[in-house]
């Protein structure tokens, strides 16, 4: 929507945007477009346009999900978890309106239903019957969990004039369906967590491993560590934020000491070696996942690294029940985003579907919220990359974002420390992104 002028609604304005969108609830969070405030649905509406989500399942336990190439537990985890759903929400259409937004999503897996699929349809149609007058109309393709399925679901939804594909989940898909999309010159908003599908024209929206890095030592910095050592499983994960865990230390000047590898079966050899430097380190950067924690705990233990002598650092994985318990990582910091958008979410997700979400259930309704804000924009160039790359970027739940132009993203993160079994918020997140986009 334009004011006469044509520039963009204003925060001020969002009372306006709010009543043009036909909001009946109260206490709506914006989306921030270049100092726009977009309101798009009740309470938090476009919480989480970028939600954290992951491109997976959710699910610790493997490394990859579904069928190769996401982390399981690239997101947050929440109290909240998924819950196998009665049967799968199929494809088909959601909404009136004029503009076609396709919703890629695992609706079946193996042939069977897929819950992760559903939760993130349901949040989809949440997030439409909260904007209340809505431009869109959501075509729901089931990729099947398989490349060739998402190829084919991307080649109908384009078929039927889709303006914007939000998704797929796993990454073959979203690299099958990018060959449609960029084909097509159609913009791609999908879930993934491995940053290597990421281009030009597909944003990923998950949270990414690089995010949580970056945060965490650049606030470890500005307490004055200055000499790292790192902890690296040998997986997917573990090189991912090794390499980032290099590039930002380098980028801020501190001495990496040294950086051992390890497996479940090497992992107290591992901890042995970075023991032996003794006051040579001021911080231990960890990049392991929720499961893998106890054992590195015992090793910490066993060796004598003290969580208040030197600091020990982790990523919003470890937002975690199993991790938060852990006598060795008492003290411990780790960067991830606040769950309240989430919980919110949750709340009327239950009230609506009678169950609980996956907890990446917020990308689909993010995703979505967004595509509503932005569909209120006249012309072809609603869903242009000018417009999705958006400088402010966006708010949602789990705070501040914006898509880079090489499809990444940034996001606002709070610092955390577990504290006697809970995490407590050191410094929360920023509320607007810095001017220097990485």
């Amino acid at each position: 929507m334009r004011h006469a002028a044509g520039s963009f609604v204003l925060a001020n304005d969002i009372s306006n945007w709010r009543a043009r969108l036909g909001m009946r609830c109260s206490g709506a969070r914006g989306l921030r477009l270049r100092g726009i405030s977009i309101s798009v649905a009740a309470r938090l509406a476009v919480v989480a346009a970028v939600s954290s989500l992951a491109g997976c399942m959710g699910m610790d336990g493997a490394t990859r999900g579904g069928n190769g190439g996401d982390f399981a537990s690239a997101a947050p985890v929440d109290p909240v978890q998924s819950q196998p759903l009665s049967a799968p929400q199929g494809a088909g259409q959601i909404g009136t309106g004029p503009v076609k937004v396709a919703l890629v999503l695992p609706l079946t897996q193996g042939g069977g239903p897929s819950a992760v699929g559903t939760s993130l349809r349901n949040a989809a149609e949440l997030a439409l019957s909260e904007a209340g007058t809505s431009d869109v109309t959501l075509l729901v393709k089931d990729d099947q969990s398989t490349p060739d399925g998402a190829r084919a679901a991307a080649q109908a939804a384009i078929s039927d004039g889709a303006e914007l594909i939000i998704g797929p989940l796993f990454s073959p898909n979203v690299r099958a369906v990018s060959q449609i999309a960029s084909g097509a010159n159609k913009p791609e908003i999908a879930f993934s967590t491995d940053a290597t599908v990421a281009q030009p024209g597909v944003y990923l929206l998950s949270f990414l491993v690089e995010t949580y890095v970056d945060r965490i030592v650049d606030f470890a910095v500005s307490k004055g560590k200055k000499s790292f050592a790192a902890l690296i499983p040998g997986n997917d994960y573990g090189h991912i934020a090794q390499a980032e865990f290099q590039e930002e230390a380098a980028r801020r000047g501190v001495r990496v000491m040294e950086i051992e590898h390890y497996t479940p079966q090497t992992v107290n050899a591992a901890v042995r070696k970075i023991a032996a430097l003794g006051n040579q380190i001021d911080a231990l950067f960890i990049s392991d996942q929720a499961g893998a924690m106890p054992a590195m705990a015992q090793a910490l233990t066993a060796n004598g690294i003290d969580s208040h002598k030197v600091q020990i650092l982790g990523t919003g994985l470890w937002n975690d029940a199993r991790v938060l318990s852990l006598p060795a990582l008492q003290g411990a910091w780790f960067a991830a985003p606040d769950n309240t958008g989430f919980s919110a979410f949750a709340a009327r997700y239950r009230a609506k579907f009678n169950s609980d979400p996956a907890r990446i259930a917020t990308l689909s309704y993010d995703a979505v919220s967004l595509a509503i804000a932005l569909a209120h924009r006249p012309g072809p160039d609603r869903f242009s990359a000018a417009v999705l790359t958006n400088h402010a970027g966006f708010n949602g739940a789990d705070g501040v974002f914006r898509f880079r132009a090489n499809g990444l993203n940034e996001r606002g993160l709070a610092i955390m420390q577990i504290n006697n079994g809970v995490a407590m918020q050191l410094v929360p997140a920023p509320q607007v992104l810095s001017a220097s986009a990485t």
